[in-house]
């Protein structure tokens, strides 16, 4: 495959490379870590995966139908760190003066505008990656579709094999799963009394959840047999929750996602302002890449 395309999860990075790196702050005495953390991740997942098309995507807030659905979608997530929200202005010009596409939309998660690229590349013959701890992200993988979880220390990209280890079930599967497990982390309650290992059990046995819920009476456990029962509309609901929308229009065109000429002036300007004088070095030793190129 001549074309890769890399999509990376903006705000979660900028949240991992805040939490590593603990205390840095400019001459001015203003947050800089998530900035220079973000710079070295990017930096390094381009070196170890070489991709031909970057596509770096922002959340531009929570989409409507999931809140309609569940209106405490995501309800128990603490407010962004001052110090942290201060940071996303200069990483978004940033990625402007290097040159790397980046997307964020207002009234739409990151997590369905990367489905969607994933979807559109991998029509068109090209390999996907997503950079991403999300497990949400395990249900795009294909054959042309992989993971890179910053969690895996193996740096290897992640296929249908590696989500079945983690998962216990197929990528196809996996909205079926979360559907039944829930997500705490996005405040998504799921069937009481079924956790990971249970649901993928149910799910090998019967396929998927519409089976399952079709054949209830062949699940040998009365007290899953009943809780199951319970939480069917709950379930329904969970689905539509999980399920990314990979079909979101007018975004920019994929052959567009490729690196312009960086403005060399402007990253010296930020280098020298925010005191990364590795960075700068970098930039006045030798020449930036040229445009359409990502290494």
């Amino acid at each position: 495959m001549s074309n890769r395309l890399l999509l990376v999860d903006g705000h979660a990075y900028a949240y991992r490379a805040f939490h590593a790196i603990r205390s840095l702050n400019a001459p001015d005495g203003s947050p800089t870590n998530a900035i220079y953390g973000f710079i070295k991740m990017l930096q390094k997942l381009l070196l170890v995966l070489e991709p031909s098309h970057l596509l770096v995507v922002w959340d531009g807030g929570l989409a409507e139908e999931r809140m309609v659905a569940l209106p405490e979608y995501k309800a128990n997530r603490p407010p962004t760190p001052d110090a942290l929200a201060l940071q996303f202005p200069q990483l978004n010009a940033w990625l402007d003066a290097v040159g790397y596409p980046q997307l964020q939309r207002d009234g739409t998660e990151a997590d369905d505008w990367i489905g969607t690229y994933a979807k559109l590349a991998e029509a068109a013959g090209w390999g996907v990656v997503v950079a991403s701890s999300d497990k949400d992200f395990m249900q795009l993988v294909t054959d042309r579709v992989g993971l890179f979880n910053p969690n895996d220390k193996s740096e290897k990209v992640w296929t249908a094999a590696d989500v079945f280890a983690k998962s216990g079930v197929q990528p196809e599967q996996i909205v079926d799963w979360l559907a039944l497990v829930g997500d705490s982390v996005d405040n998504i309650p799921g069937v009481p009394g079924v956790g990971p290992k249970t649901a993928a059990d149910l799910l090998r046995r019967f396929g998927s959840v519409e089976s399952l819920y079709a054949r209830l009476a062949e699940v040998k456990s009365e007290s899953q047999r009943n809780s199951l029962t319970a939480s069917a509309e709950a379930v329904k609901r969970n689905q539509l929750m999980v399920r990314l929308n990979c079909r979101l229009p007018d975004g920019p065109a994929l052959d567009s996602l490729v690196a312009r000429a960086p403005d060399k002036a402007a990253l010296r300007e930020m280098y020298r302002r925010w005191n990364f004088r590795s960075l700068l070095a970098e930039v006045a030793e030798a020449p930036l890449l040229e445009q359409g190129s990502l290494l």
